[in-house]
């Protein structure tokens, strides 16, 4: 596999500290980078620490797995990377920022080096992050923060599991460890919902790997598969809920106010359908946060970047026996070799007659 930079939030905070934006925000970026990666402490030499809480040290015995299952098994480019462990001043390692047009499912971008544009942009203060969605907001954007746990250098430098992630379970953490570790694989420039959703997809398909077949643990084995199903049938409804929206933009007949109007009558439906017919077939408990958050184009933007047609990359898994690390050669080889990645790996199918 190709080696290429690989993440869509922290590239972005990387390249800065290399010469992008603000100087201010590039100076604040650096220095928090540089005090992450050196409170770097090897996890093997915590693990043996006989001082060390029994739970903390599952935690890491179990990421140090998964990592080497990444990388041994699925044939990721790992490096060194979750190998170290930083411990952090807070629980939240950063705030991301989304915005977009009000009257059209269009995101707001930042543009970086080697990333191209990408629909967000990370703040290590809650309070820049706010002050920009002010700023945003009164240009008469949709603007949304939310905290972010993961960490990724893209392969730039070998990422440290940071303390915050030690609050997820046994299977959000192997997920978000395979997850990581894969924007280290493959990055395509532009394409962020691509990008993420198909580390969605390796992370989840890989945490079920992980604990089904290799580190065989049953009742993980049930939450890792249940876990995939409930962020398959989120997706069907995140797609469902963007193409209602869409088609009300597109409309020819409405001004701007008008379709900003009538958005909320969808997103009025949508939280009902969420509540009523969605939520009750989850597996397991989550996604509250879709009530619990406002909705708009900006909050939604945040979220599909990370299930954009999850049933494309299942379809290639399926044709591709049920065998992940030939279902990750084959899209990351589609990937590389055309301009369009998701053409790319649609060309995986076999050819569907026309209607």
């Amino acid at each position: 596999m190709k080696k290429r930079p690989a993440s869509l939030f922290w590239i972005g905070t990387l390249l800065l500290v290399l010469g992008g934006c603000s100087p201010v925000f590039a100076i604040r970026a650096g220095w928090a980078e540089v005090k992450i990666l050196s409170r770097r402490q090897p996890i093997a030499r915590l693990i043996a620490d006989p001082g060390l809480p029994a739970g903390r040290r599952a935690k890491l015995q179990l990421v140090l797995s998964a990592r080497d299952f990444a990388a041994d098994e699925l044939g990721l480019d790992a490096a060194r990377s979750y190998t170290t462990f930083s411990q952090l001043d807070s629980d939240t390692l950063a705030f991301v920022l989304s915005a977009a047009r009000k009257d059209s499912f269009e995101p707001y971008t930042w543009w970086f080096p080697f990333t191209g544009r990408v629909p967000y942009k990370g703040y290590f203060s809650e309070a820049s992050a706010r002050r920009a969605v002010q700023d945003l907001e009164r240009q008469g954007y949709d603007a949304y923060i939310r905290p972010t746990a993961a960490f990724s250098t893209l392969g730039w430098f070998n990422d440290p599991l940071v303390s915050p992630l030690l609050r997820y379970d046994s299977v959000s953490l192997a997920n978000t460890v395979i997850h990581e570790i894969f924007h280290n694989t493959l990055y395509v420039p532009g394409h962020a919902a691509f990008n993420e959703s198909l580390a969605q997809f390796v992370g989840a398909r890989g945490a079920i790997m992980f604990f089904c077949r290799t580190r065989p643990d049953p009742e993980l084995c049930t939450r890792s598969e249940s876990a995939w199903a409930d962020e398959q049938r989120f997706g069907q409804f995140l797609t469902g809920l963007v193409d209602e929206l869409e088609a009300l933009y597109a409309r020819p007949d409405l001004s701007s106010g008008q379709k900003i109007s009538f958005r909320e009558e969808v997103f009025s439906r949508a939280r009902l359908r969420f509540e009523n017919e969605v939520r009750p077939g989850f597996l397991l408990t989550g996604y509250n946060g879709f009530l619990n958050t406002p909705l708009n184009n900006a909050s939604l933007i945040s979220r599909v970047i990370y299930y954009r047609r999850l049933d494309l990359f299942e379809e290639v898994f399926q044709l591709s026996g049920g065998d992940l690390p030939l279902t990750i050669r084959r899209i990351v080889a589609a990937a590389e070799a055309g301009d369009d990645p998701w053409l790319a790996v649609e060309s995986l199918l076999p050819a569907r007659a026309a209607p």
